[in-house]
């Protein structure tokens, strides 16, 4: 097994300068790119809110909102770079086995966060969106400031791609041994409960569908999770028990 590297703490602190530099021309670059195609996405993000009036009342309103979707995007576009550079600056620190695992994982981190993202678009906006833009309309018309409309999508999308990534963590934990899936199995209902918990705190409404169609899915990658800690903990007892068979 690969021991750890031990580097000085002005090597540490050049290293992290050089990864942070990366970082931020990663996210300059994709920043530009999504400074394109920032009407085309806001464009595109009112298409939940068909039919109502998207306002401004602040001069600087629109201008802040048109930034803040470009850095978004940026930061979306960068994201591989970013993981790289930050699982580059923390593997001297590292065993060879957890190293190669860190690497193998990036790809996953990126794919479940899209994944997060595209859910948060297809299955979860349209009925929150539609509960809340409907209530009540009897009795006034919405008119939504854009500010707000599209920090709402950003909060929604954002924590259900950190949430998409549970099974890879449990993956992580189980195949480095600090975890075992007997354990996540004993959680479960705990996990029942904090998925409910984070449908309540993270949609925009207090219906209980709308909660569970958030709380739904983490269950299910929680179940994932699991049967991927099984897999992960059985390859790694394999290396083991074959020594154990030798000797």
């Amino acid at each position: 097994m690969t021991e750890p590297t031990k580097l000085p703490i002005m090597e540490h602190l050049r290293e992290l300068r050089s990864r942070l530099i990366k970082s931020v021309a990663a996210l300059l670059v994709g920043t530009g790119i999504a400074a394109g195609l920032t009407f085309p996405i806001l464009e595109f993000l009112k298409k939940p809110a068909d039919g109502v009036t998207l306002v401004y009342i602040d001069p600087t309103e629109l201008i802040t909102t048109y930034f803040k979707v470009a850095m978004l995007g940026g930061l979306i576009i960068a994201m591989p770079v970013i993981l790289y550079q930050m699982a580059m600056f923390v593997a001297p620190g590292l065993t060879g086995k957890e190293r190669r695992l860190l690497l193998a994982a990036l790809p996953a981190i990126f794919i479940s966060f899209i994944a997060g993202l595209v859910f948060t678009w297809f299955v979860l906006l349209p009925p929150s969106l539609g509960f809340l833009l409907n209530f009540g309309s009897d009795i006034a018309e919405p008119q939504i400031r854009i500010s707000r409309y599209i920090n709402l999508i950003i909060m929604l999308s954002f924590w259900v791609g950190i949430s998409f990534q549970t099974p890879l963590v449990m993956l992580v934990l189980a195949r480095l041994g600090i975890v075992s899936p007997r354990t996540f199995a004993r959680r479960r209902k705990l996990a029942v409960l904090g998925a409910f918990v984070a449908g309540a705190v993270f949609t925009p409404t207090f219906d209980p569908v709308n909660q569970t169609l958030l709380a739904s899915p983490i269950i299910v990658l929680y179940e994932v999770g699991i049967w991927l800690a099984k897999i992960a903990h059985r390859g790694r007892r394999a290396p083991q028990m074959n020594l154990d068979s030798e000797r």
